[in-house]
């Protein structure tokens, strides 16, 4: 019974109770509380109110997801809210949980399979990308809205939610992209055990 239990990570349990609350109306008053003060101590009750409002259903369920990652530690390599994610592996995880759509696993392979937008058309759920290591798409994140973002960012920090307008940012923005079905799911993603060049160390 407790090995079946360690097969789901404590974020993603937390990311199903954020999706429980956009029907939290319907469900008894101790409940929707109970969710609602778990929500409040990782400050994603405002969040996940303006993600509700202001997008369609697959990117509010995406971005929901994501931010039920948040505190998860970075590690180089990885993949998974256990053990933690790197920048280009949170990507990953995210998109295929939420969405089912498999991406490819480094950075610059990601930018590659996906749809380039302009900065001023970001929408929540689309891919965000830094040059953070002296070469292009070296670093990418999860637009959330209102020019945040959430990423992994570097060893010893933790999946976190930052604004775009800061100059760090700013200085190292590479471009945006947007994730179409058909080129997510046709590409080939690399193993796990390949080489990420993710940004090990940034800030």
């Amino acid at each position: 019974m407790l090995g079946a239990m360690r097969i789901i990570p404590p974020a993603l349990v937390l990311a199903l109770a954020a999706l429980c609350t956009f029907s939290a109306h319907a469900t008894p008053a101790s409940s929707s509380d109970e969710i609602d003060r778990l929500l409040a101590d990782r400050g994603l009750l405002t969040k996940i109110d303006h993600v509700r409002q202001n997008v369609g259903q697959k990117a509010s369920e995406l971005v929901v997801n994501a931010m039920g990652f948040l505190g998860v530690p970075y590690k180089w390599g990885g993949t998974d809210a256990d053990t933690g994610f790197d920048c280009s592996g949170f990507v990953v995880s995210v998109y295929q949980q939420s969405i089912g759509l498999l991406l490819p696993r480094k950075a610059e392979q990601q930018a590659a399979a996906t749809q380039k937008i302009d900065q001023t058309d970001l929408q929540p759920g689309d891919l965000v990308f830094f040059n953070t290591m002296r070469r292009a798409f070296s670093h990418v994140g999860i637009y959330v809205g209102n020019g945040k973002f959430i990423h992994a960012p570097r060893a010893g920090a933790e999946v976190r939610v930052e604004s775009m307008g800061g100059s760090y940012w700013q200085n190292r923005f590479n471009g945006a992209r947007r994730v179409i079905s058909n080129a997510a799911e046709s590409v080939n993603p690399m193993p796990v055990a390949a080489s990420y060049g993710d940004a090990a160390s940034i800030r």
